[in-house]
């Protein structure tokens, strides 16, 4: 594990600090290669189909970024990821990059992905696995085209939003959302990189109280959400607001990004896309609301044979404790 996770950071940093298109590739490679045993560790024929799915579509758009780079190089004789200026090579680039977000049309691996590693996994497969792309994506950021982007957004945040209103499985509600929050960060990444990454933080401060809490209460999916109010009632409390403030609802921080992007949208004279992407965030705000509502609000149907569980002497970790509070404030 230490090595796995030795070789995430390590490739991530690459990613992040390199200017050559190369390095940047070897990055996400070392990236791919090293999350792939996390995802497979539990030797579930669940979990090794979604690491063969992850291999194969993280191994495709690999090769699509060092595809555009070539191809700038080859017209502009540029090697620097500053300089990427052939607008075929932005094309491809953006697509690339697409495909490792997840965002839409290139999503479909990531529930499944997602449904099929643990949920420490999981949290390093929403959060830390997406900063090389979105690092890559800010460094070319202005020369990017405008109307691919805002489309990819826009279905991003709507179908983010629709498929995940029938899930029932956490986990895949969760990657539903990380979908949808994708679209918003890849909406002002040409207006205003800089809004992005503020986004990118605080979504992975959020993403990370809801997972970390999640995996103290060892909940997988709806039906058991139910139950498990009296094992932490004080976490399960806390668990509701940080999935409203995720749906980006106002006193908490959560609308604090959404905000500043609707802003800077109407400043561009985009309007109308500021309408539609804060309207289809309504749509993910319901299946918020539906696990919020499990978290807090439902009681189980109570049968006489029906197994209480009682508290857990464990005390609640101090990093959750941490993340929740920033996440609400």
């Amino acid at each position: 594990n230490l090595i796995f996770i030795a070789s995430l950071l390590l490739g991530t940093t690459i990613t992040i600090s390199s200017n050559h298109w190369i390095t940047a590739w070897m990055g996400l490679e070392i990236n791919t290669l090293a999350i792939l045993p996390l995802i497979s560790k539990s030797h579930h024929p669940r979990a090794i189909e979604a690491a063969t799915k992850y291999f194969l579509t993280q191994a495709a758009a690999s090769a699509l970024v060092l595809f555009s780079s070539m191809t700038n190089a080859w017209s502009t004789g540029q090697w620097d990821i500053t300089q990427l200026t052939h607008p075929t090579s932005c094309l491809i680039l953006t697509s690339a990059v697409a495909m490792k977000l997840g965002l839409v049309p290139f999503h479909f691996w990531f529930p499944e992905v997602l449904q099929g590693s643990p949920l420490t996994t999981g949290l390093l497969l929403s959060t830390l696995m997406k900063l090389p792309p979105i690092t890559l994506l800010y460094m070319t950021s202005p020369s990017l085209n405008p109307t691919l982007l805002t489309t990819l957004a826009i279905f991003s945040a709507a179908l983010g939003g629709w498929m995940g209103l029938n899930q029932t499985q956490i986990r895949k509600i969760l990657a539903f959302s990380s979908i949808s929050h994708l679209g918003w960060m890849a909406i002002i990444i040409i207006y205003n990189p800089k809004l992005t990454l503020l986004n990118f933080y605080l979504y992975t401060m959020m993403t990370a109280a809801v997972f970390l809490t999640l995996n103290t209460i060892k909940v997988l999916k709806l039906s058991t959400l139910m139950t498990t109010w009296t094992k932490t009632p004080s976490l399960n409390a806390m668990l509701l607001l940080t999935l409203l403030s995720l749906a980006g609802l106002p006193p908490l921080t959560g609308f604090l990004p959404k905000w500043l992007i609707i802003q800077e949208l109407t400043k561009q004279d985009m309007a109308p896309a500021a309408m539609l992407i804060s309207l289809l965030s309504l749509l993910s705000l319901f299946f918020y609301l539906r696990l919020a509502y499990c978290t807090a609000i439902t009681l189980p149907p109570h049968t006489t044979s029906h197994m209480k569980q009682w508290r857990t002497n464990k005390s609640t970790n101090i990093t959750i404790a941490m993340l929740t509070t920033m996440s609400i404030m």
